[in-house]
């Protein structure tokens, strides 16, 4: 049996896994739109970071491990549930009462040209070559189509959410930098460890501020938070870090830009949204944008 007719299955399987993952990332936004109509984002978000780590623990049992016990580490998960779940989940959650989840998806989908941009600023572990800077100056002028018509008629609320999303996103190209240390790590250990440190951080805000005893949230609400919590959260870190060990990091990222289409359409399908033309042609600008920075480059393979 030769080694290609045994590995391109196995890479068609992943490369469906990878659909899955995009669809299931593309569907969060509009499970959010749909659960804060009637629960508050940081509520909301609190739940979303407790179901997920309940369940990411409880995966983690199943296959006969155990989450880290130094102190260290831990500090690095409060700082990784900071900038990965904490800060942009409650930023996209509150934008999304006024921004629709087609909208959320394409200014959520550049954190690989913000984390390209933090790179060469601050870490400045990777080589700038045309194709990136070129990628990221696409994604740059889609942003710009997408928010400048609200930007031209002055900062109004529809703006204000919008740039949330764009700094939600800057706080995930932090947190995909960040999380380049946990390598010594099984990938479960910090997704569990840092929804556990959301949901600790969440929770006593929710309570303060929220009042959660005092809501009532509808049927529907409900329903999207469990399926974002179950599907869109736990599940789809399963599928990611399997992603990472089997495709590669670069590879996997490429979801970024696949959740584009998938989000947006589901967004239009079942929300009944519309998007203007300039967020439309900004859309074609982020793709192109994000496929440039997420691409892996052809390497020449020497045989073994």
């Amino acid at each position: 049996m030769t080694a290609s007719s045994t590995t391109t299955p196995a890479l068609a399987k992943e490369v469906a896994l990878l659909a899955v993952l995009a669809t299931l990332w593309g569907a969060s936004y509009t499970f959010i739109r749909i659960g804060v109509e009637t629960i508050p984002p940081i509520t909301f978000i609190a739940a979303r970071t407790l179901i997920a780590g309940g369940l990411l623990v409880a995966i983690i049992k199943m296959r006969g491990l155990s989450l880290p016990k130094d102190p260290a580490i831990w500090k690095r998960f409060f700082i990784q549930a900071c900038i990965n779940s904490v800060i942009p989940f409650t930023l996209i959650a509150w934008a999304e009462q006024t921004v629709n989840a087609g909208l959320a998806t394409i200014l959520n989908s550049t954190t690989p040209i913000f984390a390209f941009l933090l790179t060469v600023l601050i870490t400045r572990h990777e080589a700038v070559t045309m194709r990136k800077l070129l990628g990221t100056i696409a994604g740059v002028i889609g942003i710009s189509l997408i928010i400048g018509m609200e930007a031209f008629q002055g900062v109004g609320k529809e703006l204000v959410a919008q740039l949330a999303i764009v700094a939600a996103t800057i706080s995930y190209a932090a947190a995909a930098i960040f999380g380049r240390g946990f390598k010594g790590l099984d990938p479960m250990m910090p997704a569990a460890g840092s929804m556990i440190c959301g949901a600790v951080i969440l929770i006593p805000v929710s309570l303060v501020v929220d009042q959660p005893w005092t809501i009532a949230p509808s049927a529907d609400s409900l329903l999207a938070l469990l399926g974002l919590s179950v599907f869109s959260t736990a599940l789809a870190f399963v599928i990611y870090f399997r992603l990472i060990h089997t495709l590669g990091s670069v590879s996997t990222t490429s979801q970024a830009y696949l959740r584009v289409p998938i989000g947006v359409g589901i967004g239009v399908i079942f929300l009944g949204e519309t998007l203007a033309s300039t967020a439309l042609t900004g859309l074609v600008f982020v793709v192109i944008g994000v496929a440039a920075m997420t691409f892996p480059s052809r390497k020449k393979t020497v045989p073994v």
